[in-house]
């Protein structure tokens, strides 16, 4: 099977700066695999803030993460901030992705990429709802 290779966008839209904690690290004394996702996901809560969204309400409706894909370049450390440039990409009816550079803030090391898919979600009709217009707009112009 080919290794993950993600392609990032021309400009990224959001950036936040992420520092790295002591639960973070693993044995090896680097950031755990498992904990970068969780990383990844407070850095999505933090776009959609930018944009005065909250991931449970996007003009009336919410979303749900479809699938993540990572490819890590390089380990971040205990003490390094990490920053999370993001801009969203391929929209289709339901959905889009954030695709996301994870780098360290002071010398710049490119740390892994991401891509996040999420899908609009109408939690009280149970099903997957059209990317609301204004988001799209919004998420776009940024």
């Amino acid at each position: 099977m080919p290794r993950i290779k993600i392609d990032l966008p021309e400009r990224f839209t959001f950036a936040t700066e992420i520092p790295v904690r002591a639960h973070h690290v693993n044995w090896a004394g680097h950031v755990d695999n498992a904990q970068l996702v969780v990383l990844l996901s407070e850095a999505r809560m933090a776009y959609f803030a930018s944009l005065g969204y909250t991931q449970e309400n996007v003009e009336g409706v919410g979303t749900i993460v479809a699938d993540m894909a990572i490819q890590y370049v390089s380990e971040a450390f205990e003490g390094e901030t990490l920053v999370f440039d993001m801009a969203a990409d391929d929209f289709n009816k339901y959905g889009a992705d954030l695709v996301c550079r994870v780098r360290d803030r002071d010398g710049g090391r490119e740390v892994a990429r991401a891509k996040i898919g999420f899908v609009f979600f109408d939690y009280a009709a149970r099903r997957i709802a059209p990317v609301p217009g204004r988001f799209a707009e919004r998420a776009t112009a940024a």
